[in-house]
């Protein structure tokens, strides 16, 4: 069985906005934990100083890292976002690309507004929990 999404009656619909409330894993299944991927190029530099190309590049920053395991996006269970001074515009551009993911439903999610990361242009930053049954 692969891992089960639910979003129960009683709490707000929150797929338009990018996330589930939970998820369930089977027991048996393989864990797979990806740190924080920003939107950097190979060299490790910040592609742009847009937020929403830093989004784009740092979830196919988390796609490769997924596929290093042979596992996709629609194999997140759990998604931990940092965004640098968050706003609704910044959240509509986050649930767009997790959205793209593929995904029938959205992993669950948590979104952390910080006043800064790892570097003072880096302005996004996305961590994961995958699971394979």
């Amino acid at each position: 069985m692969a891992h089960k999404i639910v979003n129960p009656d009683g709490l707000h619909n929150p797929v338009p906005f990018g996330y589930s409330h939970t998820a369930a894993v089977p027991a048996g299944s393989e864990l797979v934990f990806v740190s924080g991927q920003y939107g950097s190029g190979p060299d490790g530099k910040v592609v742009s100083g847009e937020f929403a190309e830093q989004v784009k590049q740092a979830f196919v920053n988390l796609g490769t890292a997924l596929a290093a395991h042979g596992l996709a996006l629609a194999d997140v269970v759990q998604l931990r976002t940092y965004v640098v001074n968050p706003d609704f515009e910044k959240l509509g551009i986050i649930g767009q690309a997790v959205a793209g993911g593929g995904a029938e439903q959205p992993p669950t999610q948590t979104v952390i507004g910080v006043a800064g990361l790892a570097a003072p242009d880096i302005l996004f930053e996305v961590e994961a929990v995958a699971a394979r049954s």
